[in-house]
């Protein structure tokens, strides 16, 4: 199993002298279908707005009055003409809104967002680009890299992960068919999921695959002990701040007597 990742030149082919590598976490990630799906499940709740909003027979206007008398016409007794039934009337256990994401944990995020990068690592569907090809906009150099590049990344739809979605490489792949341009920022595990193949630049690529990794912790510098804070009372004492309480004032003045 390949622990690096393809870095490729802007002619479009892979360079020979320069690969990415995968951070630790996502290296020793196993991929799990059912994390992933509890993941994006959650995320696609997360993009609804939730606005939908109905009324009820309270909330709709009118219907006040009682259409006609309770007996004598013959017709089924009403008390208002905005009960569910009636057109124009109120909506039963309709929609509300409401917020439609669930709580999942954020470890659980974690492990789905790297087990769908780890899918495209696996399937060689993934591969890194510099952080600028060209020196201009040019939808024509962008088709022609993308057919020089290698086969792992003929699927479409084809992702590319930018940190700035107007930059040069950017304007150059978002006018291809079948080819999208995502805000690094904003990338989520459902965005690698519906991607067939992934682009992603050296900058957030490295960003990327370093999730969950440990950083480097340097070797704590030695501190002096710190020394126990002494009891208020005593501290206070030993200030000479303390008042005296009325009970050693007392003994004070017998003490004088005798």
């Amino acid at each position: 199993m390949s622990t690096t990742v393809p870095v490729l030149t802007a002619g479009g082919a892979k360079s020979s002298s320069n690969t990415a590598e995968l951070g630790a976490a996502l290296a020793a990630q196993a991929i799990k279908p059912h994390l992933i799906h509890e993941t994006v499940l959650n995320e696609l709740a997360r993009r609804r707005k939730g606005t939908h909003s109905t009324k009820t027979r309270s909330e709709v206007r009118g219907g006040g009055a009682k259409p006609w008398r309770q007996k004598g016409t013959g017709r089924a007794r009403h008390g208002s003409t905005r009960s569910p039934q009636w057109t124009g009337g109120g909506v039963v256990f309709g929609p509300t809104p409401r917020e439609h994401g669930g709580k999942v944990n954020r470890k659980i995020q974690l492990q789905g967002f790297l087990g769908a990068l780890k899918a495209h690592v696996e399937r060689d569907s993934v591969a890194v680009i510099a952080d600028s090809l060209w020196d201009e906009p040019s939808t024509r150099k962008a088709a022609e890299f993308l057919g020089k590049a290698p086969k792992g990344l003929s699927g479409r739809p084809l992702l590319v992960v930018l940190d700035d979605v107007l930059s040069v490489t950017a304007r150059s792949f978002r006018n291809l068919e079948g080819v999208y341009v995502l805000d690094a920022a904003e990338l989520e595990t459902v965005d690698i999921v519906a991607a067939k193949s992934l682009l992603v630049q050296q900058a957030a690529w490295d960003r990327l695959a370093s999730r969950g990794s440990a950083p480097d912790e340097a070797a704590p510098a030695e501190q002096a002990p710190r020394k126990k804070a002494a009891p208020k009372r005593k501290a206070a004492e030993a200030e000479g701040s303390v008042e005296d309480t009325p009970a050693d004032t007392a003994n004070g003045a017998e003490e004088a007597d005798a």
